[in-house]
């Protein structure tokens, strides 16, 4: 019994193949938009713009605030109702962008924040642009603090890719759901997706344990 349902998780693995092609290009995508997206919006969030820091700030809490499903369930099925029609995978893209630049934006704020005044106002007693400020002085200091957590969300946001199955994505998530159909043994199939994730995030992991070794080495301090 236990062989037949071997057999036939090998005959699936062109669409497991094909279910983690989908995982790795949803994540890889939104990861580099919600960088760069987060990144922006950490800079502006720190500009000194009450306003638009606490848009953005309000925005921010919004997000992480409500369930990643309903976020994207109102994208999905909520747009077309305003004339807006996406298909799964942009609305896919849409969302996981979305809520990867508002955890960025937090974590890059924060960095912002922990770069000591006095560096900024030598900066600024130098004669430096408020945008040279910020990319020859605050940014290269904040970068070193904001790179480990940077890492562990990507690993977060890789998992919470798994989302987009609900809205019909054949993503490895979605896989899994198929071949349990065919193969009755739901805890060697999702086993098997779950190794699927581990692969793609572990080597994430392993870099993130690793800045974070190099900034404890570097404060003197022990980072476990």
């Amino acid at each position: 019994m236990i062989w037949q349902q071997f057999l036939s998780l090998a005959g699936s693995y062109p669409l497991a193949l094909r279910g983690l092609g989908m995982t790795v290009v949803l994540s890889l995508i939104s990861l580099v938009a919600g960088t760069l997206l987060g990144f922006g919006l950490g800079i502006l969030r720190t500009g000194g713009n009450r306003l638009l820091s606490g848009v953005i700030g309000a925005w921010v809490d919004l997000i992480r605030g409500t369930p990643f499903l309903v976020q994207i369930f109102l994208i999905f099925f909520i747009l077309p109702e305003f004339g807006i029609e996406l298909d799964a995978f942009t609305a896919g893209i849409i969302a996981l962008t979305n809520l990867a630049a508002c955890f960025i934006c937090e974590i890059v704020a924060a960095g912002i924040r922990s770069v000591p005044t006095g560096q900024v106002e030598a900066a600024l007693a130098s004669g430096l642009s408020r945008w040279q400020r910020m990319r020859q002085v605050v940014l290269p200091q904040a970068m070193r603090i904001v790179l480990p957590p940077l890492v562990g969300q990507y690993v977060l946001l890789i998992k919470d890719s798994s989302v987009v199955s609900a809205i019909g994505l054949t993503d490895l998530t979605r896989v899994g759901w198929l071949v349990v159909q065919r193969v009755p043994n739901g805890l060697l199939v999702f086993f098997l997706v779950g190794v699927g994730y581990f692969i793609v995030c572990y080597p994430l992991i392993m870099l993130a344990r690793r800045l974070e070794r190099r900034m404890g080495a570097a404060h003197g301090e022990v980072q476990l």
